[in-house]
């Protein structure tokens, strides 16, 4: 409250500081309990992928290895691969506008817009172009989030913390990304096991007893980024002849991954980080009708669902045709199981990513 020097803060016929510390008091309180009250619930998805699809027996004709090779490693036969004049941004803009549609909002009612990819196609981020070219109101918050295979979980989280805690309505969630462009092809440890795509998810305030995401747990470890990493590299320019100096101009890596060890952490990170968000939302494996994980590695995916007792028949997996697709690949394999019919409204998923940094999280969702 501002009062006038002149008249001096007792003397102000206006101000009383009991009542107006009871209206802040008050003015909090209120706004706290109807954020907090609020819900959020998952209402649309959507994906998109590359018409290029790149089979095992195509690799196998370039480098040293065959469809059994692969198949028996990784679970994985086909991937999708950009290229010609698709882009990311446009894989994005698809999978949201999907999304947008199954939610029945329109773009212009979207509240922020969060663009979770490692690979965008601009060095300061792909979240204003995909806002642009979706049609969205122009102030409209928009920002990326790197966080690799977990980063789709990453942003799933925040918007639900912005619902919850900042009144915000509609929040788009994407996962997007081209690790194709990082990859060297002739490396068949890595080269075979990832592919691009893009995949959204529309998140909406609902009452509380709608709520729909429930428990969560995040995690970050850079001692393990030895393990699989795309480290900029610094090639030293001359510009001596003009300026006086020299310096240096990044280019980034070829990803670089240990295999065995990022399949150790994996094992163990996924079961116990989504224990922990069961713990935090009080269930149980039991109270579960889907496990969906990052998509990486069909053995990893069925050594988790053994680790938590969990069902196969209940476990979604759409590796074999995509490969790992990142930030991409649970929503991608979300959104294929709804269509699909195959998960239906009201029922309740444990989800997991784990990758680069590296980082792992999960939160325990209900669709619809």
């Amino acid at each position: 409250m501002m009062i006038s020097s002149s008249l001096g803060t007792n003397q102000s016929p206006f101000y009383s500081p009991n009542v107006a510390s009871k209206r802040i008091r008050c003015s909090r309180a209120s706004r706290a309990s109807r954020f907090i009250s609020k819900g959020c619930k998952l209402v649309g998805c959507g994906s998109a992928l590359p018409n290029l699809q790149v089979s095992n027996d195509d690799l196998a004709k370039v480098i040293d290895t065959s469809d059994e090779w692969i198949y028996s490693r990784s679970g994985i036969r086909n991937r999708r691969i950009l290229s010609g004049n698709e882009s990311l941004t446009g894989l994005a803009v698809e999978a949201a506008n999907k999304a947008l549609k199954m939610a029945e909002v329109e773009a212009d009612d979207v509240d922020l817009l969060l663009f979770c990819s490692s690979t965008p196609e601009d060095l300061f981020g792909g979240a204003p172009m995909v806002q642009k070219l979706l049609g969205c109101k122009g102030n409209l918050p928009a920002f990326d989030i790197r966080a690799a295979c977990s980063g789709f979980l990453l942003g799933l989280v925040t918007a639900s913390r912005y619902i919850r805690g900042g009144g915000f309505k509609n929040v788009l969630v994407i996962g997007a990304d081209c690790i194709s462009r990082y990859l060297d092809w002739m490396d068949r440890r890595s080269s075979v096991l990832f592919g691009d795509g893009a995949g959204a998810i529309l998140l909406q305030a609902c009452d509380s007893e709608e709520d729909g995401v429930f428990g969560f747990d995040l995690h970050t470890d850079g001692n393990g980024n030895r393990h699989v990493n795309a480290s900029i590299k610094q090639n030293e320019t001359d510009v001596g002849s003009v300026m006086g100096f020299s310096t240096t101009r990044p280019s980034i890596s070829d990803i670089k991954m240990n295999g065995s060890e990022v399949f150790r952490f994996a094992v163990k990170a996924a079961p116990r980080t989504i224990q922990a968000s069961l713990a935090k939302a009080d269930l149980k494996i039991s109270d579960m009708d889907w496990l969906l994980i990052h998509q990486a590695n069909q053995r990893i995916i069925d050594r988790v669902a053994e680790e938590l007792e969990f069902p196969k028949d209940k476990v979604i997996s759409n590796l074999e045709n995509y490969g790992n697709t990142s930030a991409a690949s649970i929503p991608l394999a979300l959104d294929e199981a709804v269509r699909s019919g195959r998960v239906k409204k009201g029922e309740t998923i444990m989800t997991a990513g784990f990758g680069a940094g590296l980082t792992w999280a999960s939160a325990i969702v209900r669709w619809g």
